[in-house]
């Protein structure tokens, strides 16, 4: 049987380079050479697009730098879906080994890949690839718009305002949210470029870092609760299933799950399954599937909630490409729900394989 010529891409445009990059390490480790042809394709901080000859230990973190695209032979995916994959840009580039891409699996987070951007030209070029499509790729990403889709949807989502560059704010129109406030990025992921704010006097420093990273943002009054997430899997008739939850507690002096938090310091304690009654943690399974399909999902998408102390259930994200990381909630989720690392893998490919979008 012939192999799966799978592409996998990675890197990319946005703040979340190194963490792509660090997924896509894990992706490459746990796929079967005996089953995938792996491309493994690499997207510089400015946007090219380079054949590497990456392996999982040179796309590791080291010690707290986070590995970059560099170099590689310069390709292109075609938008002609008779061309059905990457072309060579380089003269005298081995262009066979590029030929008849089966699927893309693009370890892309942030904008310009996770985005509905990388998957409009995948849909042009009528290759298949992992995860959801234009549309839920574009609203999970907009944290305005997937919070709307999900509170029509009647599932609970916190208290929120949105600033834009082009538009003038005052503090004021913010006092209806209380403090302490998180302010955000709209579209951007890793908790990058986040602020939580305690007092008045923080707020214009919270919201220009904010601003560096996008031209809207999203400022959010604080949910007490727990932090528990929860994985959903397209099963093999289409339908999204749910793994088990995780409860995310943060210390080691950090207030809150940062950037630094998550990736870089030993701070965070991971309970799986989370220390909560079972009638709870089937409503976080449900609802998990519920903003699934309240966004149109396909494939995967990881669903961030806070549990309250009355265990009412608020979503506060969906993420369309989560992390796959050797440290990511995502394949750690579903690892306790019995699906290996691997397997998680082939399933992901085997769903984007029957999609005809």
């Amino acid at each position: 049987m012939a192999r799966i010529r799978v592409a996998v891409l990675y890197g990319g445009r946005s703040s979340e380079h190194g963490i792509s990059v660090v997924s896509a390490g894990s992706v490459l480790g746990a796929l079967d050479p005996e089953r995938y042809d792996v491309v493994p394709i690499g997207i510089t901080p400015s946007g090219t697009w380079v054949l590497t000859d990456a392996t999982p230990d040179t796309l590791r973190i080291d010690g707290r730098t986070l590995p970059e695209v560099e170099k590689g032979t310069s390709v292109a995916l075609s938008a002609d879906p008779t061309a059905r994959g990457l072309v060579a840009l380089e003269a005298g580039a081995a262009v066979d080994a590029l030929a008849g891409v089966d699927v893309v699996f693009p370890v892309l987070h942030g904008r310009f890949g996770e985005d509905g951007t990388v998957q409009g030209l995948l849909e042009l070029a009528g290759v298949p690839y992992v995860g959801p499509g234009v549309l839920a790729s574009a609203a999970a990403m907009d944290k305005e718009f997937s919070k709307r889709l999900l509170r029509d949807a009647g599932l609970e989502v916190g208290r929120f305002a949105v600033l834009r560059t082009d538009r003038p704010w005052s503090a004021l129109d913010l006092h209806h949210l209380g403090l302490p406030l998180f302010v955000k990025p709209a579209r951007a992921g890793s908790s990058l470029g986040i602020t939580k704010v305690g007092d008045w006097s923080e707020l214009d420093a919270a919201v220009d870092e904010a601003f560096r990273h996008d031209t809207k943002v999203l400022v959010e009054a604080a949910v007490i609760g727990r932090e528990v997430e929860c994985g959903v899997l397209e099963d093999a008739d289409g339908r999204p299933e749910a793994s088990m939850p995780a409860e995310i507690r943060v210390g080691n002096g950090h207030d809150w799950y940062d950037f630094e938090a998550k990736y870089l310091d030993d701070a965070c304690e991971f309970y799986l399954p989370p220390d909560l009654p079972d009638d709870v943690i089937a409503e976080v399974q449900q609802a998990a599937c519920r903003a699934f399909d309240a966004l149109d999902c396909a494939g995967l998408a990881r669903v961030d909630f806070f549990v309250t102390p009355g265990n009412a259930i608020v979503v506060n994200e969906i993420n369309t490409m989560p992390g796959f990381t050797p440290v990511s909630m995502f394949p750690r989720m579903w690892a306790a729900s019995g699906v290996a690392y691997p397997q998680l893998v082939d399933r992901l490919i085997d769903a984007a394989l029957r999609h005809t979008r």
